[in-house]
């Protein structure tokens, strides 16, 4: 199987990639590195620079390496961001998310994963969130992302062309190895932002919002670290290889931790009190958001191997400072 990983030099994707060239797959890496960066790339995975919304350019890396799966994790991603630009954010999700399909389609691959969140149930009624709640994003991230969920499920009836959605919770961490790790400087994640206000790279965390209807009036989401999300895009790949239906299904742990929790989880693991300062809510941030993860520990045999807060903390910690010490290197 040779497998093409779109937005492989960014957080998730390189972390896919590594789980790939761990298990012994073909991989081609296809990056416009916008967000992603060249180094994050694993050495024995093809690199090719373009975007993945030019479906002549994926026509032809199809051919050329025979293409037999896609994982397509190429997009944006910041809530907030597509609440100010919401025409971008439908392009680069949405629109260039169906030339991709197209080029999958017309070059015959038959398999394809999507990268695919939680910000599609919007502000969910129940909790745990399970995969038949009710669908109404409140951002155009989330919508962006169910229009080509939507596009997915239409083509796969129309094409044979089978696919597995993966609706992220909260992504965190980094390789346990020190591999690979969040390394865009704009990263919005609460953890990511949260080691770099231990490490003295920011003066301050800001927590957006203290009055939302939870326990301690900050969000609650369920963190997942990366290295297990990765294991549950390979174990979807070899679900569809082995002939199985299309899917999707939700990944998270089932457990929600609210922002004050995740702070003081990690001023524990890093030992450092770091200021904390109120701010008003952002648009689009749902209270709260947990995985009904029950479908895909069923269907697909996943078994979480680091579902503990302080670990995803502490590999998100050491990245931060490997990523520092890249920084000196380079100075």
């Amino acid at each position: 199987m040779t497998v093409l990983v779109t937005g492989g030099a960014g957080y998730i994707g390189s972390h896919m990639v590594l789980a790939l060239r761990d298990a012994g797959r073909n991989v081609v890496v296809l990056d416009n590195l916008s967000t992603g960066f060249r180094w994050a790339v694993h050495p024995e995975a093809v690199f090719v620079e373009g975007d993945c919304g030019d479906e002549d350019l994926v026509g032809r890396v199809i051919r050329e390496h025979g293409v037999d799966a896609i994982v397509h994790f190429a997009g944006s991603i910041v809530v907030p961001d597509s609440v100010v630009d919401p025409l971008g954010y439908y392009l680069n999700n949405t629109v260039r998310s169906r030339a991709l399909i197209a080029a999958a389609v017309a070059n015959g691959v038959p398999r394809f994963l999507f990268s695919s969140t939680a910000a599609v149930y919007g502000d969910a009624k129940e909790s745990p969130i399970a995969e038949s709640a009710p669908l109404d994003p409140v951002s155009p991230y989330g919508t962006s992302k169910l229009m080509t969920e939507l596009m997915l499920r239409d083509t796969a009836r129309a094409h044979p062309l089978k696919y597995v959605a993966l609706r992220y919770f909260n992504v965190a961490g980094a390789d346990p190895a020190g591999r690979s790790g969040q390394s865009s400087p704009r990263a919005t994640h609460l953890i990511k932002v949260a080691t770099q206000a231990a490490l003295g790279e920011r003066t301050h965390l800001d927590v957006f919002g203290t009055d939302y209807p939870t326990p301690d009036g900050t969000c609650l989401r369920d963190y997942i670290h990366v290295t297990d999300l990765a294991r549950a895009h390979v174990l979807a790949l070899d679900y569809l290889a082995a002939g199985g239906a299309s899917a999707v299904f939700n990944c998270g742990y089932g457990r929600g931790y609210s922002v004050l929790q995740v702070i003081e989880a990690v001023k524990r693991v890093s030992g450092v009190d770091f200021p904390v300062n109120h701010a008003p809510r952002r648009a689009g941030d749902p209270a709260a958001l947990v995985a009904d993860a029950s479908r895909i520990r069923e269907v697909l045999g996943w078994r979480p191997e680091l579902d503990d807060l302080d670990t995803i903390v502490a590999h998100a910690l050491a990245w931060e400072r490997s990523l520092a010490a890249r920084r000196r290197a380079a100075e």
